[in-house]
């Protein structure tokens, strides 16, 4: 017995003679203007939730802020005396030390510029920042000896965690209880720490020498604190 196969039913497109194809109806879309304002108000309430913990920003020009340092470069750039430095440092030896303004590593170990890579932060910690400049320091530039000084009177051994997250907080209201301090509690302890960060990282060469220091900021002397080999 034959069965009479279904037919199915093909969508016709209307021919002009119709009139025209009926187009379904678009969403309206907001005119400009009102997402313009949508956009201003919401920035404008950021900026009041903000503003209730940020300091009015200063009067003075960016520009006039460091009119002292464009002075002062005047005169060196006149006279600028080492155009012909290498980026290798002359003596192969990279210094980590604390971004404390009485350190100077230069002057502390008789060199001058274009003799050693300086790397700086608060307390003068291996950090993973700190490894990063000393992987391609090492493994670019030439450099075979590390030294790790740190200082007396460091902040990074005295300072108090709470007050300065509260003084972060007040500032600009995030609180910065994610961020590595790296502070001091013992100063041996945390140069012994430092030297050992070096001194097993597989990214610099077996055999490149570490030593740790510790300058007094109040004689100028520097005092060894134990040295070894990366490796």
């Amino acid at each position: 017995m034959m069965f009479a196969r279904p037919r199915r039913r093909l969508a016709r497109v209307r021919s002009s003679r119709f009139g025209p194809t009926r187009v379904p109806p678009q969403p309206s879309r907001p005119p400009i203007a009102s997402i313009q304002g949508t956009a201003a108000l919401i920035s404008k309430r950021i900026h009041r939730k903000r503003s209730k913990h940020v300091n009015s920003p200063p009067t003075i020009a960016a520009v006039d802020s460091f009119r002292d340092l464009v002075d002062g470069n005047s005169s060196y750039a006149a006279a600028f005396p080492n155009e012909a430095l290498s980026a290798i440092p002359r003596q192969h030896i990279a210094v980590v030390t604390c971004m404390d303004c009485r350190i100077d590593p230069l002057a502390i170990f008789g060199f001058k510029v274009g003799d050693i890579h300086v790397m700086r932060n608060a307390g003068a910690r291996i950090t993973p920042d700190t490894l990063r400049s000393l992987i391609k320091s090492v493994n670019q530039l030439e450099v075979d000896r590390i030294a790790i000084l740190h200082h007396t009177d460091c902040g990074a051994a005295k300072i108090d965690l709470p007050g300065l997250r509260a003084k972060v907080l007040a500032a600009t209201g995030s609180d910065p209880d994610d961020v590595e301090f790296h502070l001091i509690g013992d100063q041996s302890a945390a140069l012994d720490a430092d030297i050992e960060a070096v001194r097993s990282c597989p990214y610099l060469p077996v055999g490149t020498a570490v030593a740790g220091f510790l300058y007094d900021v109040k004689t100028g002397v520097v005092e060894p604190h134990g040295s070894t080999f990366v490796g």
